[in-house]
């Protein structure tokens, strides 16, 4: 059995609408053997990072960057994990209310030193969440879900 790994800070229900939209299109790939793990970023662990196939992150820009719950998971994870984790799909979210510039260089920088491997097009965007950008989030979570499959 393959394994999702999704990790975000989603801190409001308006954020959380975001994760769930990921999680939803990821549970397609379910029938086919890819087993979902979702972990709010300040619980999540080097070993869940270990033990996954593939991984979703999630956040808000907040500042000009990556919110401060997936900085400290990158922090406590990175020397444990980033040799073995290297090649392995990913993709990511990023919501902000003005601006994600920052949050989306730091993104595309700490996830190089990772060595992952973009499996899909992140959804980045500001403002109100709406269908579309929910509906591009459940596309986000089943691309890389699927790219397990194959």
């Amino acid at each position: 059995m393959s394994r999702l790994l999704v990790v975000h800070h989603s801190p409001t229900p308006r954020l959380r609408t975001i994760s769930a939209a990921v999680l939803r299109g990821a549970r397609t790939a379910e029938s086919e053997g890819v087993e979902i793990i979702e972990s709010a970023a300040l619980d999540a662990s080097a070993e869940d990072l270990l033990n996954a196939d593939a991984v979703v992150f999630g956040t808000t820009a907040n500042f000009g960057y990556i919110s401060g719950a997936l900085k400290h998971f990158f922090d406590t994870t990175f020397n444990e994990t980033h040799a073995q984790t290297k090649g392995r799909p990913f993709s990511y979210w990023i919501h902000g209310s003005h601006d994600t510039t920052g949050a989306e260089r730091a993104m595309q920088s700490i996830t190089t030193g990772y060595g992952l491997r973009l499996a899909a097009t992140p959804v980045v965007f500001t403002g109100d969440i709406d269908d579309e950008h929910l509906a591009r989030a459940e596309e986000l979570g089943a691309s890389v879900a699927w790219t397990l499959t194959i």
